[in-house]
């Protein structure tokens, strides 16, 4: 059935072939031309890439390195490695929501995308997602469009993908508890990456109702203790993750032992909140994007203290990473984590759909 179809698409595309019956997709690389560009000239639709299929395509161990070094090349401030402006949003007053446009264009690795995503402040019980998102991953020479993904995935597995790189440069050596702070996807997401990448001999997670905690440690499978409390949760943690729908802190640096380390993931408005003035204060503040940070970040912008580096500052060796002291990683995510993701989806879709 591919092999019909691309032979289709060549021909649609007036590529003069001089093959036999026997022709398979891998010989494609003798033409010279890519799929995605016979694609354009053929004027054929974008691949459609639902939620479950982006699942099974993306894994942490070939997501986090891409992360890791897409954060490096961003921090870099190279135009020809990664061209990314803030976040730009639209209110959505009556449904209390925002639609973010997230675009990047990484010259080097021909990679250009951008993500459409809503996101709310729901009122609590609410059944509606919190986080819904779409990615488009274009062709940068010829502006034709070759996927149209569920960004869903892709938000969840590079938001924890690029918090547990934080933990990796951040926690302290021998760092044995983890505290988790929320119990919705992206917990779930931050737990499959923390204990897939990282050691822990004690996990944690508190929600504001015991029932969502409960849920959570049926279907992580592994061994969660469920918490009464934030204090308890957090009480001696080496690394703690905040991923809750709150608006005002919940995590208050009274209860942080010294030189832990927290990934802060909520709280991605300027007027909103997850983490107290005084853990804010108190710790060293490290960022996806100094930029984003001091645009959206209600825990930065309110406490008024200064971002101290980007993670990709680490990542270069421009900047120390202060294992020894308390630190807070503050994520809002980026178009460039979005990027990395999507491409890496989308050559694991083609090496997928060249084998059948």
């Amino acid at each position: 059935m591919f092999k019909k179809a691309l032979l289709r698409l060549l021909n649609a595309a007036q590529i003069p072939l001089d093959v036999d019956s026997n022709f398979v997709p891998n010989q494609l690389s003798q033409f010279r031309i890519s799929v995605s560009e016979a694609a354009a000239m053929a004027g054929a639709p974008p691949v459609i890439i639902w939620e479950r299929e982006v699942e099974s395509l993306l894994h942490y161990k070939e997501l986090i390195p891409r992360l890791e070094e897409a954060l490096g090349k961003f921090s870099s401030r190279d135009s020809a490695e990664v061209i990314q402006p803030v976040r730009s949003t639209v209110p959505l007053q009556k449904h209390n929501g925002f639609l973010g446009l997230m675009p990047t264009y990484m010259e080097n690795d021909g990679v250009l995308s951008t993500k459409l995503v809503c996101f709310y402040n729901r009122g609590a019980g609410s059944t509606l997602p919190s986080v819904s998102a779409t990615v488009l991953l274009l062709d940068p020479e010829s502006g034709h469009m070759k996927a149209v993904m569920d960004g869903e995935a892709i938000t969840n597995m590079r938001t924890a993908g690029a918090s547990a790189i934080s933990a990796k440069l951040l926690m302290r050596h021998g760092a044995e508890v983890l505290a988790i702070l929320g119990t919705g996807q992206q917990a779930l997401s931050h737990y499959k990456a923390f204990t897939e990448m990282l050691s822990f001999k004690e996990v944690r997670v508190w929600n504001h109702r015991r029932e969502g905690a409960e849920k959570f440690r049926r279907s992580v499978g592994g061994p969660v203790t469920v918490c009464g409390s934030v204090e308890e949760a957090v009480r001696g943690a080496d690394v703690i993750v905040t991923v809750t729908r709150s608006i005002e802190p919940v995590l208050c640096g009274r209860w942080v032992k010294p030189g832990a380390h927290v990934a802060a993931v909520g709280a991605c408005r300027p007027d909103w909140r997850e983490l107290d003035d005084s853990l804010m204060k108190e710790a060293v503040v490290y960022a996806d994007s100094r930029e984003g940070a001091m645009a959206e970040s209600g825990d930065v912008i309110l406490s008024g203290v200064e971002v101290f580096a980007e993670l990709g500052d680490v990542i270069n060796g421009i900047k120390p990473a202060y294992r020894e002291k308390t630190t807070v990683f503050k994520s809002l995510g980026m178009g460039v984590e979005d990027a990395v993701a999507a491409n890496l989806v989308y050559e694991q879709w083609k090496a997928k759909a060249y084998k059948l």
